[in-house]
């Protein structure tokens, strides 16, 4: 019998490139969708992915305990990966209740739901390296201590606490991943690398002149949402649950960001970046760099493609949109 899972925040670009992995691994993939008003166009991402019509979507909420409670009886997963949240992090400033709410108290929903209905599922919480903040180690690891910077900070890692309190309280194979920013084609346009990409592919076909930015000397450890992924499903395969920092051991700049995606269509970054001070955090992380030893010691998992080529694909995907829109 095919394993079961179910994936929350399947929409978004994880749970679009998680659904695609678990349904080539044979899986019976469902996944919980928030009621919206732009229902025609929330899969999205699943049908960029070709996998929309392979998944079962069931109507239900993280903000709702009974009808998480409802989809866990319906469903009586296997495994289970909360990636929802209100996961922008500029956002949680202007929202941070909902934030609390959604990124929080959301994923410890999902947890309570599968402690009464299905006790012996396993269990994936989305965790952030935003909770390292203002970092207290240079390279950030399992065992470095937290300083969020933001209330989705704050948020997630409420839930990263909580979902370690479930697995040493009840025994429930829980793991966290403490995930480094990871993109694609699929990110959301607010984040700051699709912002970069989206813009140099309308400024390559003469659509736009110059993008607006905060602060470019940020730096990150950025990698592909595909390989990412692998790492959580890599996680509940293990007999005993544990927390896992995934990242490329590698930190650009914002700047150097933007030199690479421009470069790819032969434009000088300089020429149509622009500074914006209304894009500043009020609290801004500096520079995350993640140390992945145990995730690839421990899961066997190398990340597969490199900044220049996630980005190389970022804005080649965002010329083809932008293209497919002009015809």
């Amino acid at each position: 019998m095919a394993k079961r899972a179910l994936i929350t925040g399947v929409t978004g670009q994880d749970g679009a490139y998680l659904t695609q992995l678990l349904c080539d691994k044979g899986y019976e993939v469902f996944g919980i969708l928030r009621r919206s008003a732009s229902s025609d166009v929330i899969g999205e991402r699943l049908r960029w992915l070709g996998v929309l019509d392979r998944i079962n979507l069931i109507d239900a909420d993280l903000l709702d305990l009974g009808s998480l409670i409802r989809a866990f009886e319906q469903v009586h997963p296997d495994e289970v990966y909360n990636l929802a949240a209100q996961s922008f992090v500029k956002s949680s400033w202007n929202q941070p209740i909902l934030t609390g709410q959604a990124t929080g108290m959301g994923a410890v929903n999902v947890l309570e739901s599968l402690r009464i209905v299905h006790p012996k599922a396993r269990f994936y919480q989305a965790s952030s390296s935003e909770m390292f903040g203002l970092i207290q180690e240079p390279v950030q690891n399992e065992k470095t201590p937290f300083y969020p910077r933001s209330p989705y900070a704050i948020a997630k890692l409420y839930a990263h606490w909580m979902t370690v309190n479930y697995r040493e309280s009840f025994g429930i194979h829980a793991s966290n991943g403490i995930l480094f920013n990871h993109e694609s084609p699929l990110r959301g346009i607010e984040f700051v690398t699709r912002r970069v990409t989206d813009a140099v592919a309308r400024i390559s076909l003469g659509l736009s002149r110059s993008l607006a930015l905060g602060n470019v000397d940020a730096s990150r450890d950025w990698g592909h949402a595909r390989d990412y992924v692998k790492a959580m499903w890599l996680m509940l395969q293990q007999d005993e649950p544990d927390d896992y920092v995934v990242a490329t051991g590698r930190t650009v700049t914002v700047r150097e960001m933007c030199r690479i995606a421009f470069a790819h269509v032969g434009l000088n970054w300089e020429d149509h970046v622009e500074i914006n001070q209304d894009l500043m955090r009020p609290a801004e992380v500096d520079v995350l760099l993640g140390d992945p030893s145990k995730a690839k010691a421990k899961l066997g998992w190398e990340p597969e493609a490199s900044l220049e080529d996630l980005i190389a694909e970022m804005v080649d995907a965002d010329i083809a949109r932008h293209k497919g829109r002009l015809a």
